[in-house]
């Protein structure tokens, strides 16, 4: 859906600071079921994500190093043939600019950039560890759904990756589906067998769907692998709530 500047700029502007942080426009675009995913700070990962006709929200530093006049633009086209690139800029609906001198400019601003996508898309130049860095934020920002989707489209790109699939079982187990949460921890487990949080998340899984005595064992699964580390808290805290629920069964 698309939503307005009128309801986007509350949501970002800063009144102390009179502009707009780059955390508010990634948390602004999260709200509304958007993955933010920083881009690469190089030409081609811009120009990749134009070719797929997606515009691409970067930062430029229209003054110096040391009198900095930093502006938020959309690149929305390159014309290879004139070498410019065309911006929706300010109150400018289209604003050539030469290539050398914008490029110039977001370097100036530190060569951020990012593309707000809906969940089935990736960029083109994407990274599984940073496309799940994305995933998480737009979870974390109740977004619950649309974060499913976007697991399942990292997954459909990177099925190897077990981190994705656990997030897609974490995802459905918020949203009630037990069936679907273990299916998905099950499959977690298959690529990392010493995964301890795919192991424990499974176990609590297994214990709602009243599967107690699997529950336990790959509780004592998770135990062995999650032994040393920050993760031990969890599986203990699991451990407390499946004995619970076995004793209140007796």
């Amino acid at each position: 859906m698309a939503v307005a500047p009128a309801v986007l700029a509350p949501q970002t502007f800063i009144p102390k600071r009179k502009g707009t942080l780059q955390a508010e426009l990634i948390g602004a675009a999260r709200r509304h079921g958007r993955v933010a995913y920083v881009l690469p700070g190089h030409g081609d990962a811009l120009v990749a994500e134009l070719s797929e006709g997606r515009p691409v929200l970067l930062l430029q530093n229209l003054g110096t190093d040391w009198l900095p006049r930093w502006h938020y633009a959309v690149l929305v086209g390159y014309d290879a043939d004139k070498n410019v690139a065309i911006l929706r800029s300010g109150r400018q609906p289209r604003l050539e600019m030469r290539w050398q001198r914008f490029a110039a400019s977001w370097q100036r601003a530190g060569r951020w950039a990012i593309a707000t996508l809906p969940p089935q898309a990736i960029p083109a130049h994407a990274t599984a560890d940073r496309y799940l860095e994305s995933v998480i934020g737009l979870e974390a920002a109740g977004q619950r759904e649309a974060a499913a989707s976007a697991y399942d489209t990292a997954i459909a790109r990177w099925p190897e990756e077990p981190l994705f699939w656990l997030g897609r079982g974490n995802a459905a187990y918020a949203g009630g589906d037990l069936e679907a949460a273990a299916d998905k921890y099950l499959r977690a487990i298959l690529l990392a067998p010493r995964d301890a949080a795919a192991r424990n998340n499974l176990a609590l899984t297994l214990a709602d769907a009243g599967c107690l005595r699997e529950a336990q064992r790959q509780l004592e699964r998770a135990a062995d692998f999650a032994a040393g580390t920050p993760l031990m808290k969890s599986v203990d805290d699991s451990r407390e709530r499946i004995r619970s629920q076995a004793d209140a069964g007796d």
